[in-house]
């Protein structure tokens, strides 16, 4: 074992429990590459788990992980996760970004994996237990067209779930969601265009179906997936205030975010935001600024359960509430962060669901269950959750998936499209 004298702790330890050992398990069981960090100890059996997906750029990740961080843990004590936090985010010089944050996120939910392994406790009763029995959850209902989503939206609906996100085919193969159509715009330039005309028209008119066939009695939801303007925005807020949603998500690209308090303070329906932040930094401002309703961080991009905390309670503080980032591009080990967080802020608001396939649970051991539009938390020690290597292994990674899509989302113009 090299340890690098510089980067120990400068007090003594309390007992000569030591990382041994930082490495990366790549598996990709839904065709989503999902990043997972191994933190090993010197006390035999005694590791811990954490999620540093970053589904696009995982081999990044990857490197990130093993050639630059993990030899700065060696020999230090897995306890001292808020100082090994910052002694890693100082340690390259320039801060921030996806990459090296999923990266950090992936060591700090290991070391809370081990901080609640070592008192045999959930992480979420170390962060001072319940407020909740369990969480809620909204579930996706998409289809091809109005009446596929609304029929799944009802399954869903008679299965238990209060929260439903709606999203519908668009013409054109950029539609977010839900399946695209080719040849939509035959003269045009880009013949399987995405038209921001069409679904400011559209997308009203999909809500307004959905209150008469669900109801008054279920809370909907909607993610534009940031390709408005700020302006188009507000206009799609005000044509969807009849229908009472429960937030609408993304409305404006990252680059955009200094708008968003203006498209809040005209926005007769709540404002989600925050699963393209990479730093936590980038995150408060969002909720410091006036700009969101919700905040939705992509906890495994931001840096990990640490700073997730902190910003739960400025969202406390600021009358803001949480509804964390988690399709299936978040590991069942992230899921289990944002539980944790989900079960013990008074900020919490809602929580993205995500029902993980078979394969899913059998490399992941205690991955989170959904039932009746909730979910529940292991009580099994840390995040209660296992890795299965040998079963990881039969899923390996996939490169450039995502990208092939991204690269056809375009107008029918032909100009590149936010995906």
């Amino acid at each position: 074992m090299t340890v690098i004298a510089e980067t120990q702790a400068p007090w003594p330890a309390r007992d000569h429990l030591r990382i041994t050992g930082v490495r990366t398990v790549v598996t990709a069981p839904e065709g989503v590459n999902l990043v997972v960090v191994r933190v090993d100890t010197n006390d035999p059996g005694l590791y811990g788990l954490g999620c540093a997906t970053f589904h696009q750029r995982f081999a990044a990740v990857v490197a990130t992980v093993e050639e630059h961080l993990a030899p700065l843990l060696i020999g230090r004590h897995p306890a001292d996760i808020s100082d090994i936090g910052r002694m890693l985010h100082y340690s390259g010089y320039w801060r921030g970004g996806p990459t090296e944050s999923s990266a950090l996120s992936g060591v700090d939910m290991a070391l809370w994996d081990i901080a609640g392994k070592r008192a045999g406790m959930p992480v979420y009763e170390l962060l001072g237990g319940r407020l909740r029995g369990a969480v809620p959850v909204y579930i996706h209902a998409s289809g091809a067209t109005v009446e596929e989503t609304l029929s799944q939206a009802l399954q869903f609906r008679r299965q238990g779930y209060r929260h439903i996100r709606l999203q519908t085919g668009q013409p054109g193969v950029g539609s977010y969601g839900a399946p695209g159509t080719t040849d939509a715009y035959p003269n045009a330039p880009y013949p399987d265009g995405w038209s921001v005309d069409h679904y400011l028209a559209s997308t009203p008119e999909l809500f307004a179906a959905a209150r008469e066939r669900l109801g008054d009695d279920v809370e909907l939801l909607h993610d534009v997936h940031s390709r408005l303007t700020p302006k188009q925005a507000v206009v799609l807020a005000r044509a969807l205030e009849p229908y009472r949603l429960f937030f609408l998500e993304d409305v404006v690209a990252p680059e955009h975010y200094d708008r968003l308090p203006e498209v809040r303070a005209a926005s007769p329906v709540p404002i989600a935001v925050g699963e393209l932040t990479a730093t936590m930094a980038d995150a408060a401002r969002l909720v410091t600024s006036g700009g969101v309703d919700l905040l939705r961080c992509h906890i495994s991009a931001i840096g990990g359960l640490t700073p997730g905390r902190k910003l739960a309670d400025l969202c406390e503080l600021s009358g803001v509430q949480t509804a964390w980032h988690a399709p299936a591009d978040v590991s069942p080990i992230g899921a289990a962060a944002n539980l944790a967080l989900d079960l013990t802020s008074p900020a919490f608001g809602i929580q993205e669901g995500h029902v993980y396939p078979e394969q899913v649970h059998e490399i992941f051991g205690g991955t989170p269950v959904i039932a009746a539009g909730y979910a529940t938390a292991s009580e099994s020690p840390g995040w209660g959750v296992d890795l299965d290597e040998k079963a990881a292994a039969s899923f390996p990674p996939v490169f450039h998936g995502h990208e092939r899509w991204t690269a056809r989302v375009r107008r029918p113009d032909g100009a590149v499209e936010a995906p």
